[in-house]
């Protein structure tokens, strides 16, 4: 009878294998089952019971790449990215290993020099890879390897580009949040106002754009709920709480850690805006 660890081994082969070319789809499975399997020694048996395939190789370094962002640092960084390249080069137009490559390079803070042509190397494999955008969001960001205006200038290069249902739609939401963080970490009178971002003619515009969402199939990427997350709660920090109830009528009890653990535990939070939204 096989074991716990080969079931899992097993149900994490088909949901990648059933995902086929839609990269989208795949690099999203990738992800969760890399930070769900984050604890745990299955990607290592994976890949030492398929020692031959290139999808073991990509889902350790991926592991790895959680364990690294959890702690602050990985062990090996070098064996992870020497594990995407062997699967690059087996896996061919996916852009998975190129995707945990630009992770592991970010967390690395790597020079540009280094990490721009694996970016190069996702988006032309797929040109709207949402995990990818957000990589690059954060590495460009002060807090990291760029500056407030390297990252203006990725946002909007992203919204002026990207068509209206591609699956990196929340990059532009993403760092309006990012910034309201960043105001409210530096303290003092700065932070007392940090709402007031939101009521400024980017963050409105970015926001009367995102409404549209909310419609009924409009948006079908694989975090298209983790994006539905994110806009419910910018139009709570916009003070526009009426304007998100299709969003949360839309998300019914679907509730992504972040962005509302910035406010405290996640479903309070959003149990708590529902409910003021939805009166």
């Amino acid at each position: 009878m096989p074991g716990q660890q080969d079931i899992q081994i097993d149900q994490v082969e088909r949901l990648l294998q059933a995902a086929g070319a839609d990269w989208d789809r795949r690099t999203h499975r990738f992800a969760v089952l890399a930070e769900a399997a984050a604890p745990s020694a299955l990607a290592r048996s994976w890949r030492m019971r398929r020692s031959r395939s290139a999808d073991p190789l990509v889902f350790e370094a991926w592991v790895e790449l959680c364990r690294g962002r959890h702690t602050g640092r990985m062990e090996d960084a070098g064996a992870a990215v020497d594990r995407c390249r062997r699967a690059a080069d087996a896996l061919g137009g996916d852009p998975a290993p190129w995707v945990v490559m630009l992770g592991i390079l970010r967390l690395m803070r790597a020079d540009s020099r280094e990490l721009f042509p694996v970016w190069y190397e996702v988006t032309a494999r797929d040109p709207w890879n949402r995990e990818a955008h957000l990589q690059m969001l954060r590495y460009l960001s002060p807090e990291e390897c760029g500056s407030r205006s390297s990252q203006l200038d990725f946002v909007e290069t992203v919204r002026s580009s990207a068509p209206s249902t591609a699956p990196v739609v929340g990059v532009e939401l993403t760092a309006l949040v990012d910034e309201d963080v960043r105001i409210v970490a530096r303290g003092g009178v700065e932070a007392l106002l940090a709402r007031r971002q939101w009521a400024g003619s980017r963050a409105t515009r970015a926001l009367d754009t995102a409404l549209h969402w909310s419609r009924p199939g409009h948006l079908r990427h694989a975090a298209a709920l983790a994006d539905l997350n994110l806009l419910a709660f910018a139009l709570v920090r916009a003070g526009r709480v009426r304007e998100s109830a299709d969003t949360f009528r839309v998300l019914g009890d679907t509730v992504t850690a972040w962005p509302w653990t910035l406010d405290g535990d996640p479903l309070d939070q959003f149990g708590h805006w529902q409910s003021r939204a939805l009166i």
